[in-house]
């Protein structure tokens, strides 16, 4: 049973680590790309809707009012990112 029991850990090890190594050969870059598309997606949205808050008003605070609670979790975060200082290596590493 103790026999049984090792070997089926020691597959699921592998199995994992397999899952892994392809995983990282054939969609890592993928889903890089794409999550940093969803940020700057994300921050152009909340750029649109709450840019008033930075000084720089586009849309109508009607409805920036009525996009409010959807956005209320990103908003410090959003903010933060965008009065943080950048330096040429932060641009340089992001884009390699």
């Amino acid at each position: 049973m103790e026999l049984f029991s090792t070997f089926n850990s020691f597959f699921n090890n592998c199995r994992k680590t397999l899952n892994e190594f392809f995983y990282g050969m054939t969609v890592f870059e993928l889903h890089k790309e794409l999550m940093k598309e969803k940020g700057n997606l994300n921050n152009f949205l909340l750029l649109i809707v709450f840019g008033d808050l930075i000084g720089l008003p586009i849309f109508p605070p009607f409805y920036a009012m009525r996009i409010f609670p959807y956005t209320i979790p990103q908003l410090e975060k959003w903010k933060r990112q965008l009065l943080r200082e950048k330096d040429l290596t932060d641009i340089i590493s992001s884009d390699i």
